[in-house]
């Protein structure tokens, strides 16, 4: 039986929000994000825990906030890094023994599915690795200097998303090595491609939002009242 983890980076402040308050604190109806996104893990039925890396100055925020996030898997509260890369990484550190696939999920992507956590947890089980996407609809031209140098073929491009999902000793092992060498990636997949190992890709949503600015948050609010 697959036993899971959820390890959700919470480290943002939100500056391009331009609010005071750090944005997974922000609500959308009357839940904290935090909150919401981390319900979708705790309530998943083979989830063994879920780790949340906040930042250090909130903490007890945090804390307090998961406390009264409802019953299910248990919610370990760790102080997250300068990155988000170190964040996951000292997620991982406090992962349970025992876990065969570590899910990670963006603290501000609150309006995921259950379907779509098992769909990139199924793939990760099939693949090793797995994250979800969706196939980019618009022209992409690479830019330099404010001249267009190429027209990227967009057939081959997704954008991706979170939850992304992998076999736990694969993502500990890309973590390492990424820290030996000094590597920097934008997300998780980035870093166990460079072990050379595959990549599965399913389906996302386009409602699966990344709240980074105004606009998305308030297409996150309008999407939880709908």
């Amino acid at each position: 039986m697959t036993r899971l983890a959820a390890v959700i980076p919470a480290g943002g402040i939100g500056a391009r929000l331009g609010t005071r308050t750090p944005k997974q604190f922000l609500t959308i109806g009357r839940t904290p994000i935090l909150a919401a996104t981390v319900r979708h893990f705790t309530r998943h039925p083979g989830m063994a825990a879920v780790v949340v890396a906040a930042p250090q100055a909130h903490l007890a925020r945090a804390r307090r906030l998961l406390a009264r996030a409802g019953r299910g898997a248990p919610i370990v509260v760790v102080a997250g890094g300068r990155t988000r890369q170190e964040s996951v990484w000292l997620g991982l550190q406090a992962v349970p023994a025992g876990v065969n696939v570590v899910v990670v999920h963006d603290a501000v992507r609150p309006l995921i599915t259950r379907r779509l956590v098992d769909d990139v947890v199924r793939a990760a089980r099939e693949a090793g690795a797995a994250v979800c996407a969706l196939p980019i609809a618009e022209t992409v031209k690479r830019v330099r200097d404010g001249l267009v140098e190429a027209t990227l073929d967009r057939a081959e491009l997704w954008a991706v998303q979170t939850p992304q999902a992998f076999c736990a000793d694969l993502l500990r092992g890309a973590h390492e090595r990424a820290r030996r060498d000094g590597i920097v990636g934008t997300d998780d997949a980035m870093l166990v491609e460079r072990l050379g190992h595959p990549v599965r890709v399913v389906a996302g949503l386009p409602g699966n939002i990344k709240i980074t600015t105004p606009e998305d948050l308030r297409r996150a609010r309008g999407a939880a009242r709908a």
